[in-house]
């Protein structure tokens, strides 16, 4: 698989925005990345152009991003980018660069957060086979 994966470690710029695509849930919402550089010349740290992109949450983890996720919140992006170039209203051709999202939480370099474990649905139990259930249904099989 030659897929461009990235880990992004940044900012959320705005508010997770949920939207359904047929029967799917997908959350938008943009994350800031500001480098640090060292600059030898002045022997001092400044900040670097920051950079932004637009990560989509699919599914589970929509819902999960919408629910834990503010803007300003530091978080950590993991997944596939892509790179993707439409013309905006404006007649203006737009590049930006994407991330479909595998895992996204916050960075805990920076806060506390709190975890709270989704409950799974209960499913039914499979019907047990018995022995004798066994043997009946050979019966049956053998009869035929």
């Amino acid at each position: 698989m030659n897929e461009t994966l990235v880990t992004l470690q940044g900012w959320l710029g705005s508010d997770v925005d949920v939207r359904s695509v047929g029967e799917t849930t997908v959350a938008s919402f943009r994350v800031g990345c500001t480098p640090r550089r060292y600059s030898r010349r002045t022997e001092s740290w400044g900040d670097a152009d920051t950079q932004w992109y637009r990560v989509n949450a699919w599914r589970q983890l929509a819902e999960h991003c919408a629910d834990s996720l503010r803007r300003g919140d530091p978080v950590v992006v993991h997944g596939k980018m892509s790179a993707r170039t439409f013309v905006d209203k404006a007649g203006v051709e737009v590049s930006v660069l994407e991330v479909e999202a595998w895992s996204v939480g916050h960075d805990l370099n920076r806060g506390v957060s709190r975890f709270t474990k989704t409950a799974r649905p209960v499913e039914s139990p499979a019907p047990s086979v018995t022995s004798e259930t066994s043997a009946d249904a050979r019966e049956e099989v053998t009869a035929a």
